[in-house]
């Protein structure tokens, strides 16, 4: 039986594999070590890659009663306020330079190139499309400006207008549409066919698997940097990822399953109840689809079916699955904006707080601490996956605004 704890809901993972179990098939074809070497290579050269800062929240450690509690700061990525910089943007360049070298087999591009308009004759031909909630298509179209092609968005109804003009200024073309993201998905799928644009999405479902692949991937260069600023060649025990389609929890988990081995750290995914498709999917044991009707303030999450490949990697590597109620995602961001016994102000979006939520109820809930196995020897890591990605929302929420929480 699935424990309760309030409005918050736990599915230990039956299909977890031991820590003994090597990384492979089919995980290993969706995220690896080889495609994240050319992944690093990419991002890296481009304008403006910096690591995102690792904040150490000691005061907020304390609280919850753990060895140590890390918060990896994504809200910074290319000023786009979110992971998503990594992942959309990484796809449109792969996908422009596997056009150039098929426009013209004499060419060998570069990014410099790329980024400096050399293949301009041929990129404005090409027009990426995705659907999404917000951040992912804020990276298309910065990735399409950047790069040097056109960009359709198709948004649906719950997108706030923030996040909407975020991505217009970026150049994209964005059309709101009635229904949920996954509705939205389904119609610039339609339409790309019909128009022959390129779709750039997060999510993969039967026979479109290699985009999100490489979007996916994307995100790992954020994986390794945590690695490499984690203090004093630590590992973190626990590690709590939000949810979604499952893209970016996939890439973290691949990457470390694969890099750590038995060392990599009990892997929880945490996600919005109305939006739960990766609990459900986690209860029965393959994909399904969300309960909920997908309206929450974590925007970002609310998606309501599996990415098919992303599920291929949580199904084994994932230890835990919890949702939760949109009632903490404002006391949380609060909480983290207002620093905790000398910790760093934070600013997490409204998507970026439900791992940290799901780990401050094990603080106060014995039980529940139990059974994720936290204690005070843990050393646990959050992703903090967004920043202030609509500024008004976010204002709202916390009641000042980023540049004065910073």
């Amino acid at each position: 039986m699935t424990p309760l704890y309030g409005s918050l809901r736990v599915h230990h993972n039956g299909m977890a594999a031991s820590r003994e179990t090597r990384y492979g098939e089919p995980a290993l074809s969706v995220i690896n070590r080889q495609s994240f070497a050319e992944a690093m290579a990419d991002i890296s050269s481009w304008p403006g890659y910096a690591a995102t800062p690792l904040h150490s929240l000691q005061g907020l450690a304390r609280k919850i009663g753990v060895a140590s509690l890390h918060y990896k700061d994504d809200g910074f990525r290319f000023g786009l306020d979110s992971f998503k910089a990594l992942g959309g943007a990484y796809a449109v360049e792969r996908l422009l330079m596997d056009f150039i070298r098929k426009s013209d087999p004499q060419l060998n591009p570069t990014i410099e190139g790329l980024t400096n308009g050399q293949y301009s004759d041929i990129t404005n031909t090409v027009t990426v499309a995705c659907a999404t909630d917000g951040n992912h298509g804020r990276s298309v179209a910065w990735g399409a400006q950047t790069f040097g092609c056109h960009c359709k968005i198709y948004i649906h109804s719950g997108v706030s207008e923030g996040r909407k003009k975020a991505m217009e200024a970026y150049g994209a073309d964005v059309l709101r549409l009635d229904g949920d993201y996954d509705h939205t998905v389904r119609e610039i799928a339609a339409d790309a066919a019909e128009h022959g644009w390129f779709v750039v999405s997060d999510t993969s479902y039967e026979g479109y698997l290699d985009v999100p692949r490489d979007v996916m991937q994307g995100y790992t260069v954020m994986v390794d940097e945590i690695l490499n600023q984690y203090p004093d060649g630590s590992l973190p025990s626990h590690i709590f990822v939000q949810g979604g389609v499952g893209g970016l929890a996939a890439a973290v988990c691949g990457h470390l399953w694969e890099t750590l081995a038995d060392e990599r750290p009990r892997f929880i995914v945490v996600e919005p109840d109305r939006a739960d498709c990766l609990y459900q999917s986690a209860l029965a044991g393959a994909p399904r689809p969300a309960t909920g009707d997908l309206e929450t303030v974590m925007a970002g999450l609310a998606c309501g079916e599996v990415s098919l490949i992303a599920w291929d990697i949580l199904a084994t590597g994932a230890d835990d699955f919890i949702i939760l109620g949109d009632d903490v995602v404002g006391p949380v961001m609060r909480l983290l904006a207002g620093g905790e016994d000398g910790d760093p102000a934070v600013v997490a979006g409204e998507s970026a707080v439900a791992g940290l939520a799901a780990l401050l109820a094990a603080g106060e809930d014995p039980a529940l601490a139990d059974a994720l196995g936290i204690n005070q020897g843990s050393r646990v890591l959050i992703i903090g996956s967004e920043g202030a990605s609509d500024a008004e929302v976010y204002e709202n929420i916390v009641g000042r605004s980023a540049r004065d929480v910073r």
